[in-house]
């Protein structure tokens, strides 16, 4: 049987799992996995069904530990899945809980699911998504959500976040008290961000950190410094003009494109990854990602997202992965990259999972916009143009411990802002685990990582271990 046929067998027998399956290693079950939505944030002119916020929960349920993870920019829970099941099978007395953002409610997952399920091809899932431009008699085709009716969204801030966030971490909290475990929050990338501005913001006078037992930051943060109140006011002002869009383009990528090109590339890598890439033969993708000799859907992939290849714009979608095959067309050679191909498929793609990808097709504006006003929890003027509420970088818990990885877009200034964080708290150097690895790591490298070479992933056990004594 060919490669590509005995694959989409497998996703055959994939499609008849549950949610919470994911296909596992023969000799090792796969940890349990449950999906939920609750109510969030009431959102003034925000329909009802987008005030919500999921949380996909990996690990045993008797589990009394829990490390609950924000994911970045323009990514979502489970992009942090691959990671959360290694994390688990290794030190399985935690559960890890990655937040769902609103704004991925927004997104129409159908054909992704078909896919999934196989019961649609990959031709199917690319011309549903990406196709129909090329061919207006694509019928059914995504539905593109027009800015106008969806300018609610401009609201969307670090405020509807950290509320929202606010929610999965008290049922966290509860649900580890009745164990007698520990709460551990984190984030990676702009999720550091979020992790800071949470551990510092003001809930009735005392701060988000208070009960947390720990804060992990992975290549992402906050340092003292602020934006001025004079560019907060202007980047509202730019976001308020009634033709502003309230999402975030990534890598110069309007939404919802790098969550479509994304999805349906990282899904041709697991169904078909050696068959002639669609994304290049359709002429639709960037011309920077695009390789000039032929390449199959895995080389397609590989090439738009490895470090050695991909535009320095896309920075944030990075790791390594190899390189070009040969053949024609050609495919991709992992042998030895810190990051299989597969892995980082299974990171965007969703693979296994109802309903959810990896990426955020739609990433708020705002969100992005009041990052700068956090500045390690003090108050400053910019938080007061924002509606932003980290004001406890001075008075949290003294023995909250801390692990930060530092790798290429976060590197050493990750690591310093963490040092900040604890200095003006007072609390000692002992309590933090600080690891640099800006010159080895891409940006998604200690998230994607082989686990069996992933230096994030080593320290990040013993660390927990610690955290839970």
């Amino acid at each position: 049987m060919s490669h590509s046929r005995s694959r989409r067998a497998a996703v055959l027998a994939a499609g008849a799992l549950s949610l919470a399956a994911l296909a596992a290693p023969a000799v090792q079950a796969a940890p349990t996995t449950k999906f939920t939505r609750v109510a969030g944030l009431k959102v003034a002119g925000t329909p009802a069904k987008y005030d919500k916020v999921g949380v996909l929960q990996i690990g045993s349920a008797k589990a009394k530990n829990i490390l609950v993870l924000n994911p970045g920019t323009s990514a979502s829970a489970a992009y942090f899945a691959p990671l959360a099941r290694s994390i688990v099978q290794q030190a399985p007395d935690w559960q890890v809980w990655s937040v769902e953002r609103r704004e991925n409610l927004l997104e129409d997952q159908s054909v992704i699911d078909q896919a999934k399920a196989g019961k649609a091809t990959p031709q199917q899932l690319f011309d549903y998504y990406l196709g129909w431009l090329n061919n207006k008699s694509i019928t059914p085709h995504f539905a593109m959500i027009p800015d106008a009716s969806v300018a609610y969204a401009k609201q969307w801030g670090m405020n509807t976040e950290i509320q929202d966030l606010r929610v999965i971490v008290k049922r966290a909290q509860s649900s580890a008290r009745r164990l007698h475990g520990k709460v551990v929050v984190g984030g990676h990338s702009l999720g550091g961000t979020i992790t800071s501005a949470y551990a510092t913001w003001d809930f009735g006078g005392r701060a988000g950190a208070d009960g947390l037992a720990g804060l992990l930051f992975i290549d992402g943060g906050s340092g003292p410094t602020p934006v001025t109140p004079a560019a907060a006011r202007d980047s509202l002002s730019r976001l308020d003009a009634a033709t502003a869009s309230p999402w975030l383009q990534f890598g110069g990528i309007p939404a919802p494109f790098t969550g479509l090109f994304n999805s349906t590339g990282s899904l041709g890598v697991l169904l078909d990854p050696n068959a002639p890439s669609l994304g290049q033969a359709s002429g639709l993708l960037p011309a920077n990602i695009v390789p000039s000799q032929p390449v199959t859907n895995v080389g397609q992939y590989g090439y738009a997202l490895d470090v050695k290849t991909s535009p320095p714009g896309l920075a944030a979608a990075q790791a390594h992965l190899g390189t070009l095959g040969t053949g024609n067309p050609a495919g991709w050679d992992d042998t030895g990259a810190l990051t299989p191909i597969r892995r980082m498929a299974d990171v965007f793609s969703g693979w296994g999972l109802k309903g959810l990808d990896g990426t955020a097709w739609y990433h708020p504006l705002r969100l992005t916009i009041d990052a700068g006003a956090v500045a390690a929890g003090n108050r400053n003027a910019a938080q007061r143009v924002l509606d932003v509420h980290a004001t406890h970088g001075r008075d949290l818990p003294r023995d909250l411990k801390m692990y930060a990885f530092g790798a290429a877009l976060g590197g050493k200034r990750v690591l310093d802002a963490t040092k900040a964080l604890a200095r003006q708290s007072h609390i000692p150097s002992k309590n933090l685990t600080l690891v640099d690895r800006h010159t080895t790591y891409a940006h998604n490298d200690p998230n994607t990582a082989d686990p069996s070479k992933n230096d994030f992933l080593k320290r990040l056990i013993p660390w927990l271990k610690s955290v839970a004594k």
